[in-house]
Parts: structure tokens; sequence; C-alpha cells
């Protein structure tokens, strides 16, 4: 048995390793840690230490070292070559020098003091299991509106629930995909084939949490493991985009806008492919999210470039989270991983609270040509056009009508039917863009209501 022990001050790095020796002949390592919570003046940080380790392969930043990540989840964990805690891979027990990861979230004034405990049981080392990940197809309905949910936690990272228990409730939910994004680590990879089905697509990623923002590796290959040791002064971001598109998924910040330490995205959005714009239940950083959104949309129209898509996922961890509110409903030609990752990067999609909403949104010129939902509708600027919105599920829900100008269309709320068809014309010239929005009835007059649905936009005019 090994203690490892050390104190560390306010602005330490944000990462520290600390080296142990693991023998020939090793079968198991447990890891067990414990450090001080001193009391705090009012608003400050106290003590808060995440922990993780790697093998003899070293710790470089991108290197092939990683074996695992609990973060400030668990005090305790086991690796052996057949076995390992949620969170952490199994594998070879190779001999060498390891290094225990800990990354001091937030550190009181007084320091943050620690000790980490390493304890190695000799014998024969367990052979690694095959990994059997889930299929890349379901069953599916053809050409359809799919329902998925992208931001999930297991308790493979801070999340509560098992890999099963989430996909039960994602079918409860009405979802017809969901993708596994555990923080830092893609241990929970080869535990989702027995919770997939015909009626069930698992999408496999990870949530890539940095000091400056999260960001959803959506869809990867499978065993894909993106690190997240950079900040964006480091100028490393745009090579782990990269890495995340070549191993075919899709690059998402998550909840941009929120106000934890270390939450809030500030690589900026050149290498995304979407945004998550709604972040489990609506509060005023998702306001935010969706203004800013709203301005990059602006930019693109400007600079006649390409758009980001916005999506909506739960981020639920563990009761009373809810699985599947938001879900982003995405039109895609199959069941499938790329169907789907094809038409979430397209915009051809809309967020909704529930299953019980679903909206369809076109926009038609009085020629007869139609776009839908993250589309253009090519139009001379002077053609008048119909923006048509059909409602189900949104008792006293009212609409609006979102253009490069702002708001142009309120209607008044839908009736306690849920179900509604609301229109408004307008040219090219006159909005640029057109998007929807489904807002709950307020008290607050021009204030605006939590959301229950909204659309990426219908584009207007030549390209």
């Amino acid at each position: 048995m090994t203690s490892l022990r050390g104190t560390l001050a306010p602005g330490s790095p944000d990462y520290v390793y600390l080296p142990f020796e693991v023998p020939s002949g090793t079968a198991e390592l447990k890891v067990s840690y414990t450090y001080d919570k001193p009391s705090k003046p009012p608003g400050t940080p106290g003590n808060a230490l995440d922990i993780g380790l790697f093998d003899e392969r070293g710790v470089e930043v991108g290197g092939p070292g990683f074996r695992g990540w609990s973060g400030g989840a668990r005090t305790e964990f086991f690796v052996r070559g057949d076995d390992a805690t949620p969170g952490y891979l199994p594998g070879p027990m190779n001999p060498g020098t390891w290094h225990i990861a800990l990354g001091p979230y937030t550190v009181a004034p007084q320091g943050l003091s620690y000790e980490v405990t390493v304890t190695l049981t000799p014998g024969e080392p367990g052979a690694a299991p095959q990994p059997v990940y889930p299929p890349a197809r379901a069953r599916g309905r053809g050409r359809d509106w799919y329902r998925g949910d992208c931001h999930l936690h297991s308790w493979h990272s801070d999340g509560r629930r098992t890999p099963a228990e989430i996909a039960a409730l994602a079918r409860a939910a009405g979802l017809d995909f969901i993708n596994s994004s555990d923080h830092n680590t893609n241990a929970s990879h080869a535990h989702w084939a027995d919770a997939a089905g015909d009626d069930l697509l698992v999408l496999l990623g990870e949530e890539v949490t940095t000091r400056n923002g999260h960001v959803l590796a959506l869809g990867t290959d499978p065993g894909t493991f993106v690190d997240w040791r950079h900040r964006a002064r480091d100028r490393r971001w745009a090579h782990f985009a990269r890495e995340i598109r070549r191993a075919g998924g899709l690059v998402v910040p998550a909840h941009p806008y929120a106000d934890c330490v270390g939450c809030s995205w500030k690589f900026g959005f050149a290498e995304a492919d979407a945004v998550e714009v709604w972040n489990g239940l609506w509060t005023p950083d998702d306001e935010v999210a969706l203004a800013a959104w709203d301005g990059l949309l602006v930019a693109s129209v400007r600079e006649n470039g390409d758009w980001l898509p916005a999506m909506g996922d739960s981020d639920a961890h563990r009761d009373p989270d809810v699985v599947g509110h938001p879900q982003t409903v995405v039109l895609a030609e199959e069941l499938s991983r790329e169907a789907i990752l094809e038409g979430l990067r397209a915009g051809r999609s809309y967020v909704a609270e529930s299953r019980a909403v679903s909206l369809e949104f076109t926009v038609t010129a009085d020629s007869g040509e139609q776009a839908g939902v993250g589309e253009r509708l090519a139009v001379g600027a002077d053609t008048p056009v119909t923006a048509r919105l059909a409602v189900s599920g949104a008792p006293r829900c009212s609409v609006r009508f979102v253009t490069d100008q702002g708001v142009l269309l309120r209607s008044d709320p839908l009736p306690v039917s849920g179900a509604g068809v609301v229109e408004w014309r307008t040219t090219a010239a006159y909005a640029a863009y057109v998007r929807a929005e489904l807002r709950h009835e307020t008290a607050l007059g021009p204030v605006p209501g939590a959301m229950a649905a909204f659309t990426n936009p219908v584009f207007l005019g030549a390209a």
C-alpha cells in the first residue's frame, strides 16, 4: 500500500500527476482518496478535487495512457484486467510508472490537503474482455421524424443510473435514439449493447469537460476517447474538434452560458457542428443561449456562410432529472447513426419539451415551392411566402415567429386541446429566415414564457 500526500494552493495547475510504480505480476489496483474541506468565506468556492488514472503509457495530453476518470463522483475505484469500476477501463496491468491524475476543480483560500492510497494486489492478471458495442442501426420507420436525447450521464461518470435504467426511461419518454455522454471517459461504450434494441438506437460519445466549457462528442466511433485537459489559451481545441469529426462524430458545445465553474463555452463556435441551446429545465441560461444563437444566424446571413443548427437535451444525471426533457426531433432517412447525425448536422430538426409536443413548420411560396426546417426556399426578394406552423400537444401555448429582425408575430394562446395552426405572410426582402417558437402562457404580458418547443430556421431568398 502506498500513500501519496500533498497540499494544493489556490492557483494550482489544472491537473497534478502523482507517479507510482506497478510491478510485474499485479492483478488489481485499488485507489481511494480523501481531502480536507475547511470552512470558507461566504461566496468563495470550497475544495473540490477530481481524480483519474493513467497507465504506464504516460500522461501526455492526447496520448494513449488514459485508464479512467471519475471526477468528484467517487472516493475510490479499482482496475483489473477483466473488470473496473464504472468510469474506468479494464485491461492490461503492465508494469511501469502509472499516475494518479488530480484535478483541483476549486480550491479554498486555505489550500487543499489530500491523501491518495494505492493498494496493489499481486496475482495473475485477468483477461481483458472483448468489448461489444450497440449496433449502428435500429429498425426505425424509414424516412421520418425521430426523437432523441443526446446529453445523458450514467454511473460511468457523475450520473446515478445504469445504462439499462437510462434506456428504460428513454423508451418511456418516447425516444427513438439516445447518445452516451459521460464526462471525460469512454468507459461506458462497451456497456450499452444490452440496452439498445430494434426500438432504440444508442449512439456513443463523451462530454468533453474542460475548464473553459463542455462539448458533446456526439455519435463517435465506439471506443473513441477525446482528451479534455486543455483550455482555450492552449490553442489545442481545433485539433480535438477535428479528432471528433475523424471519429465520425459531431462537435456540439453544451449549455454554453451555464454559470457553474468551467461550464460556459470559451472556445468560440468556428469548430462546432451544432450547439445545445436548451439544456434541461428552461432557465435564464437557455434564454441567453437562444438569443446568442439567433445572433449567429444573423451573422451567417450577413456573411452568406454556413449556419449553426440548435439542439436541446436533458443533461439528466439522476432522479428527479427527466430523460427526454427536452428532446431533439430530427428528420432522418432511417434510424441509423449515419442518418441521425446527418439530419442533426443539416439542422432538419426542432426541439420539444416532451413527446406530447409535435410541430410541422414549412414556408411556401405562392407559386407552390416549399421548404421545411433547416432548408432554404430560393425565391425572389419580393415573392410573397407563407410561414405555417401546425402544433399539437401544447395547450395554452403561444406561437412566435422570429426573423433576423426579431419577433414579428405573437399569436394568441392555443386552445386547451393543444392543437392549432398559425400562418404569417412575408417576403425574403423582409425576413432572411423564419423560425418558430412555442411558449407557455405567461401572466406577465409581453414577457416570454418558458419554452415548449422551437424550430431551426427556414432561410428565404437566393443562397
